[in-house]
This record gives structure tokens, C-alpha cells and sequence, in this order.
């Protein structure tokens, strides 16, 4: 299943295919009782995808065989022994792609020219995903880090490993010469050519980046790395060849200081918003303000969620999920709108923006 969406992938998503192009939602369950649902629901919501595509008359006998089989082989693929809280399904003539998400999608089926990214979009936005670059003298791991999880990366040769030929462990343990390994030339051009493959990562991929090793490891970014000297520095060794959970927990004290530095610049712009009258709040005046592009910050609750329908175009009522039009996830859409615009999304804790409805932005003008 993909879980990076960097911007090259999602614009090549966005690119129009030849119809249909089908997406299919569905919200999955990380945690039993509620997972016992999931298979049966996934296939039930793909046979509700081959149905429409045998009932729609502007597809071909041949096309959609072509997007069946995709269906199918998609599938196939899915892994809900390790369900996140969402589940989109793309698949056109030629292709099919799963995404697991870590944010809860509604369950529905679109047959168009393109696939519907804006899911996608809101959840990579919530994860405020981050890389972990661990360092030890002899291997460099990179872990992909989203909301707190992380995963083991394979990238542009990562994991890197140094030539351990002439390396004598027996001789560091028995006079403590762990810090000269550092000085060693070979270690600081092992190390420099990790800075150089996690700078081209981060050039596909901009996100924070935190690095863990030993005192010494991290001394040595410091004089000699490019992008690694100026990330944040956790001195803590063991990690390039540790699990995933030990990296997270060695990172979280960090990210949790960081989202709360975040909640609270959000609720001071919000607030000195509200004084210069540059302030919207609630899903209808926040959507209709990022409709025309007004919005410079958009603050989200993270888990809030409405569904609407549209007035007659002018304003967003609330409306039950499954009703006809109702439009069921406008906060997803709200989300990719204001990206679209060049609007700085974040996502803060539930209850936060009680007194706005869960939705709040700062406006251009």
C-alpha cells in the first residue's frame, strides 16, 4: 500500500484519466471489536464500484473488464491486519493504487476523468509527517514519521552501510575509543555522504527532519552535515539498528513540545485575527471564504467532521450522512482548497476551537 504523498505523486494522482477512473473510499478500524467489520465492508463498498460500472452506459464491454480486474487486483493487495482509520482505492484502465490513511474517510464510490485526492490531502496535512535520520558510526537509517508512528524508510540507498572490513570493535570496547571513530576519515566521509542522500530526500520530500546518535555522532554533523547540523539533534545511540517503536519513543518528547508551540501560535493568530476583523469561523463562512482563495491559515480540530449540502451554491447546511447531495467530507475539501491557495493548514486538539465550531481561518483580507 503507498503512504507517501509527496508533491510529484499527487500531482500525477490529479492527472486526468481516461474515464472511469473510479476512487473508492472506505473507513477502516486500527483496533479490535471494531475491524471485524472491515473486510465485509470493503467488499461491499467494491462491489457497489463494479456495479455502477456495469450500470453506466459510457463504458465499454472491454474498459470496464480493464477497471474490474484493476478493482480486483487492488484488492488483493489490501492489508487490514495493519488498518490505519481509512482506506481509497484508485483504479482506471492500466492502473490501481491503495492508500491507507490515518485519518477516516466516508464510504462512497466516484466514477470521473480523475481520481479524488482531497482525502489524501487532509490526511498527509493532519500527520505533519517528519523524518528520523539515525546515526551510528557504521550504519545511517532513515524512518518515516507520521503522527507519532514510524516506519523504516527505503530511499535513495538507505539504509547506508560502511565498509566494516578494517573496523575493530573488540579494540574501541577495550580502551574506549568510541569518540576517535568519529574523527576517522572514513567514518567522516560515510557520514557526509549520509547528509548528502538525506538532503536529496528531503528535496523530494521537505519535512522536518530529527537525528538521533551518540554525542560524538551528532558533534560531528554538527562540523561537517549540510541539512543534518541544522535539524534536531536527540543524543540517543542505538537506534540504527533499533525498532520503530524505540525511535518514537525517543522523538516524541520532542514532537509532542512542538504541537503545543503549534496550538498555541494558532490560537494567538486566531486571536489578534478576531481584533483586526480578519477572522471566519464555522464550516459555511470558512468554506465560503476558501472558495475565494481568502484564507491565509486554516485551524482544524483534528478529528472534526460535517456533512452538508450545498444551498443553492451560497451557503452549507447541515445535512445526514447518505442524504442525496449531501457533500460528505467538505472539511477534506476545505483542507485541500485552502492548500491550493497557499494557505498554512494545522490541524490542533479536539476542543480547541469550541467557540469557533471545530473550523476556524485567518484571513488575506
Amino acid at each position: 500500500m503507498e503512504h507517501a504523498l509527496s508533491p510529484t505523486v499527487l500531482s500525477e494522482l490529479r492527472r486526468p484519466r481516461p474515464y472511469p477512473a473510479v476512487s473508492v473510499l472506505t473507513p477502516t478500524h486500527r483496533r479490535e471489536p471494531d475491524n471485524a467489520q472491515d473486510p465485509v465492508r470493503l467488499r461491499n463498498v467494491v462491489a457497489e464500484a463494479k456495479k455502477q460500472l456495469e450500470a453506466d452506459p459510457a463504458v465499454s464491454r472491454e474498459r470496464r473488464s480493464d477497471v474490474v480486474e484493476q478493482l480486483d487486483r487492488a484488492l488483493a493487495e489490501v492489508d487490514l491486519a495493519h488498518a490505519e482509520d481509512g482506506l481509497v482505492i484508485f483504479a482506471a484502465p492500466g492502473e490501481h493504487q491503495v492508500w491507507s490513511l490515518a485519518r477516516t474517510v466516508p464510504e462512497r464510490v466516484v466514477l470521473s476523468d480523475t481520481f479524488l485526492t482531497r482525502n489524501l490531502v487532509a490526511a498527509q496535512a493532519a500527520q505533519r509527517p517528519f523524518w528520523v535520520l539515525s546515526v551510528s558510526a557504521h550504519q545511517v537509517t532513515l524512518w518515516n514519521g507520521a503522527g507519532g508512528h514510524v516506519v523504516e524508510a527505503h530511499a535513495h540507498g538507505f539504509p547506508l552501510t560502511k565498509d566494516r572490513e578494517n573496523f575493530d570493535a573488540e579494540r574501541q570496547e577495550r580502551i574506549g575509543d568510541m569518540p576517535s571513530t568519529f574523527r576517522d576519515e572514513d567514518t567522516r566521509r560515510f557520514l557526509r555522504e549520509a547528509d548528502s542522500a538525506v538532503s536529496a530526500v528531503l528535496r523530494e520530500h521537505p519535512r522536518p527532519l530529527y537525528v538521533t546518535g551518540e554525542t560524538a555522532a551528532l558533534s560531528l554533523l554538527d562540523e561537517i552535515g549540510t541539512v543534518t547540523k541544522d535539524a534536531a539533534h536527540i543524543p540517543h545511540g542505538g537506534l540504527a539498528h533499533g525498532t520503530p517503536d524505540a525511535v518514537a519513543q525517543a522523538v516524541r518528547p520532542l514532537l509532542d513540545a512542538e504541537e503545543k508551540k503549534r496550538a498555541d501560535e494558532v490560537a494567538r493568530a486566531l486571536e489578534q485575527a478576531r481584533g483586526r476583523k480578519e477572522f471566519a469561523a464555522g464550516v459555511d463562512e470558512v468554506w465560503q471564504t476558501a472558495t475565494e482563495g481568502r484564507i491565509r491559515l486554516l485551524a482544524v480540530e483534528e478529528n472534526y467532521r460535517a456533512t452538508v449540502r450545498d444551498e443553492h451554491g451560497d451557503h452549507l447546511l447541515p445535512a445526514e450522512s447518505g442524504d442525496l447531495d449531501a457533500r460528505e467530507d467538505i472539511v477534506d475539501e476545505i483542507v485541500e482548497q485552502c492548500l491550493e491557495t497557499g494557505a498554512e493548514v494545522r490541524f490542533v486538539p479536539d476542543g480547541s476551537l469550541a467557540d469557533a465550531e471545530g473550523i476556524a481561518g485567518v484571513l488575506r483580507y
